[in-house]
């Protein structure tokens, strides 16, 4: 019989509906923090299985009968705005419709809920509640970023005054879960975003937890489910590319099979190989699903800028608002944690640079089958020529259209690249933070002389001639060395782009150099 169950990609999951991994030991202090009657908070990007996680979680503790134990959403009170006493009622209005749900009726709250002046509706509520529940109370508060200015502040600091008196009088514990810590929200006052009034507006917060991403072991317990209920194996190479690809992002883990099984129908009988997941990866990018597009909505907003340009760039990231902007841009899952700062995972980079060069991409007319040479491989020195005359013609006006600046010329050559190879290869893209690099390893499959599909590889580094910066290029020889040898690959290319003053024009600079690395690698050098 076949499995009902699936890769779920859209909502909480659902244990009798998706394949999916234990949710408790991903938040594995929460239990403890809830029986010491603490208040704290769960965040972590969107898309990464909070809400399956706190609501089994809740479930969990109500069965065992210790607890009345809720969670819900806050995502209605949104409207709202500064309108405090509307999403106090539709926060109230969850809280009863999924009390109703998932409490017997003994554990449920009162109803009416009890009269209140409007800064205290909230207080009164959950008092009451907490006095004729024969359990302690405890609240998971969903979706608390949804809430923005005076209703932010009006649950929050309703929360705080009533937590003096628990677990008799007030919940005893209470989570608030959304994308980014509760120090960090900020709130809309005048078109203008604000601290919420206080440097620590959810202060009776004991800790705050984040829910990571899946390790190698978990993508491969998740896959290993499908195996299991339906016999289709993945390769040892799809496992590991499945991880490479998706760093471990729960629903980039979820959509990227998926995408596999029911979108190409790679036949039950057949391996899932790390092809297979090549090609899902290219038709996620290109579908540019919900999860993706939003964030790539997030790409211009100033403080997801200051951190993504310099990183694409390879350069430093530098400046006052480093630690908060980085922060915001972690908390949105775009950049991995720890160092040295990084694109979250290779599908978001792709994502990230397809998504900034798209109007680029429009532009590139060339047919992308002159390039293919009669063995079938892909004529690199061709593809150059052809970039360069684009780039003398079309560089000075697609630069200036480009909102990140720092990297636009690299952009334009990405663009320009993957115009040639869709449908075709690939361009796997790296970024050497704090080395003002960008590499780039062009893949391209054809048959050898056997007949047996292989692959070309094709490595390129991009570097920018700054202003007031000596020639890269010595230090560019020297790093495309490096990835070279990381490739095991005998000769480059590397391209820089000249953005000093009096460079002059393009048409003059733009030019192609012989030339070898310190370990006597050919490389060919674009100068443009």
């Amino acid at each position: 019989m076949a499995s009902m169950r699936r890769f779920n990609t859209a909502g909480p999951c659902d244990p009798e509906m998706h394949y999916m991994l234990p949710p408790e030991p991903r938040l594995p202090e929460a239990r403890g923090l809830v029986a010491q009657n603490g208040y704290f908070v769960v965040h972590a990007p969107r898309q990464t299985g909070k809400t399956t996680t706190l609501r089994a979680l809740a479930r969990t503790l109500t069965a065992e009968g210790t607890y009345a134990a809720l969670h819900f959403s806050c995502e209605a009170g949104e409207p709202a705005r500064d309108d405090y006493l509307g999403a106090q009622r539709a926060v109230l209005g969850d809280i009863r419709a999924s009390a109703a749900l998932m409490l017997p009726p003994e554990l449920r709250p009162p109803d009416p809920w009890p009269a209140a002046d409007p800064e205290q509706l909230l207080t009164a509520a959950l008092g009451a509640w907490a006095v004729a529940c024969p359990r302690p109370v405890v609240l998971f508060f969903d979706e608390i970023d949804a809430l923005r200015g005076e209703s932010l502040r009006s649950v929050l600091r309703q929360l705080r005054a009533g937590f003096t008196r628990r677990p008799a009088a007030f919940p005893a514990s209470v989570a608030l879960c959304g994308l980014r810590d509760v120090r960090d929200y900020k709130a809309a006052s005048g078109g203008d975003p604000s601290r919420l009034g206080t440097s620590s507006p959810f202060n009776i917060k004991i800790k705050s937890l984040r829910i990571g991403d899946f390790n190698e072991g978990d993508v491969r317990a998740l896959y290993g489910q499908h195996t299991t209920e339906t016999g289709q194996a993945f390769s040892e190479e799809a496992l590991v590319r499945a991880f490479e690809l998706t760093g471990g992002q729960p629903w980039l883990v979820n959509a990227l099979v998926r995408e596999a099984i029911e979108e190409m129908r790679v036949p039950p009988a057949d391996t899932i190989t790390a092809e297979h997941l090549e090609e899902a990866k290219e038709r996620l990018v290109l579908a540019r699903q919900t999860h993706l597009d939003s964030l790539v909505a997030r790409l211009h907003e100033p403080r997801v800028r200051r951190i993504i340009e310099p990183l694409l760039a390879g350069s430093v990231v530098l400046g006052d608002a480093y630690d908060d902007d980085f922060q915001f841009v972690r908390d949105l899952g775009l950049v991995a944690p720890g160092a040295p700062a990084r694109v979250a995972n290779p599908i978001y980079r792709e994502v990230i640079v397809r998504a900034l060069a798209t109007g680029i991409e429009h532009q590139v007319t060339v047919e992308p089958r002159r390039f293919v040479l009669p063995d079938g491989r892909l004529d690199l020195r061709l593809l150059l020529q052809e970039f360069a005359a684009f780039w003398v013609e079309h560089g000075e006006v697609l630069e200036s259209g480009i909102g990140y600046h720092e990297v636009a010329p690299q952009l334009v050559l990405m663009a320009f690249l993957q115009r040639v190879v869709n449908g075709g290869g690939y361009v796997d893209r790296e970024y050497g933070v704090g080395r003002g690099r960008i590499d780039l390893c062009v893949r391209w499959p054809f048959r050898d002389a056997t007949g047996v599909r292989t692959w070309q590889r094709e490595a390129i580094e991009l570097k920018v001639w700054a202003p007031k910066k000596p020639d890269p290029v010595e230090r560019g020889l020297v790093q495309l060395d490096e990835y070279l040898e990381g490739l095991g690959l005998d000769r480059g290319t590397l391209v820089i782009f000249d953005r000093r003053p009096d460079a002059g024009e393009i048409a003059e600079r733009t030019r192609f150099e012989e030339a070898r690395s310190p370990k006597g690698r050919a490389v060919t050098v674009l100068r443009a």
